[in-house]
């Protein structure tokens, strides 16, 4: 009678709900999903629809509660799980570990699933990914609630998102981070969800490690050459070297798309070998970039 609480239920908090929910004998009365009061019609209709689904709603704001605050809600679950991205603002994961800690959750998954933040360590260009190894430090530096990291990589929908630069199929444009042949990992929300899931169901259990899951795994030619096959055309390719993307830095020191240009553009870290994935050991199929473009051509085709 294991209790889960989902922190967050945007796009990878309801893919993360779906996959707990997915096993025949899964019992939505000890899931529970904590969010911030509605205050749009979307987010009324999201709780509504997670209801109807017999999923618990918790109403808390992790940006503005204190680490008592959440520790005092936390306290009741077994097992809480973070899915809400950096949208609360700088110190707000260290915040939620201290209230995980606390609280004496039993096991915690916390917002990791990005790059190895091991290997990135601080000082990479993104501000936010110094937070997650600080993160990892609070959790090594215990023993009482234990921990799964899931690195997953790049979201694969954010890769093609036209404001993030790297891809923009409208204009069959690929600008490579750094080299060529720098290496990127992505995996979809829905993906993450599932393969979360699985992680946590594993037998044996879990528990103090990082594991390491992939939909895809690629070189930016290679990714190239994906949307060329997409396209049914040569793509127009750039490189945006180390220096290139330091000095868009320095002129846009606010710019958190080219703060992020700057922190994957490196030949570790961000990257692994699928071969050697949990979703790969466990035979789970997970969909790869030529399967994302194939389904985005196939829905733009019924629209």
């Amino acid at each position: 009678m294991s209790t889960t609480l989902v922190l967050g239920a945007g796009e990878l908090g309801l893919a993360v709900i779906e996959g707990l929910l997915a096993p025949k004998d899964s019992n939505p009365e000890l899931l529970s999903v904590l969010v911030r009061p509605p205050t749009t019609e979307a987010a009324r209709q999201t709780i509504k629809s997670l209801r109807k689904q017999r999923v618990s709603i918790v109403h808390a704001d992790l940006a503005t509660d204190t680490v008592d605050d959440l520790a005092a809600t936390f306290t009741d679950y077994d097992t809480v799980i973070c899915c809400t991205g950096f949208v609360g603002g700088p110190g707000t994961q260290r915040k939620i570990t201290a209230a995980v800690l606390k609280a004496g959750v039993g096991r915690y998954v916390p917002w990791q699933f990005g790059v190895d933040y091991d290997i990135v360590g601080r000082g990479s260009g993104q501000d936010v990914w110094d937070e997650q190894a600080d993160v990892r430090d609070m959790l090594r530096g215990q023993s009482a609630t234990k921990w799964i990291i899931i690195s997953t990589g790049m979201f694969t929908s954010f890769l093609f998102e036209p404001a993030f630069g790297v891809v923009d199929l409208a204009k069959g444009q690929v600008n490579a981070l750094g080299s060529w042949d720098h290496g990127l990992t992505v995996t979809t929300p829905e993906g993450i969800g599932r393969l979360t899931a699985a992680i946590l169901a594993h037998e044996p259990q879990v528990q103090d490690e990082v594991v390491y899951i992939a939909g895809d795994t690629f070189k930016y030619a290679q990714l190239a050459d994906m949307v060329d096959d997409h396209l049914g055309r040569k793509v127009e390719r750039t490189l945006w070297d180390i220096e290139h993307l330091k000095s868009e830095v320095l002129a846009n020191p606010n710019d958190g798309m080219r703060k992020y240009h700057l922190a994957f553009a490196r030949d570790n870290g961000v990257a692994w070998d699928k071969s050697s994935t949990f979703n790969a050991e466990q035979g789970i199929v997970v969909t790869d970039v030529p399967t994302w473009l194939r389904r985005l051509k196939d829905a733009q085709t019924r629209a």
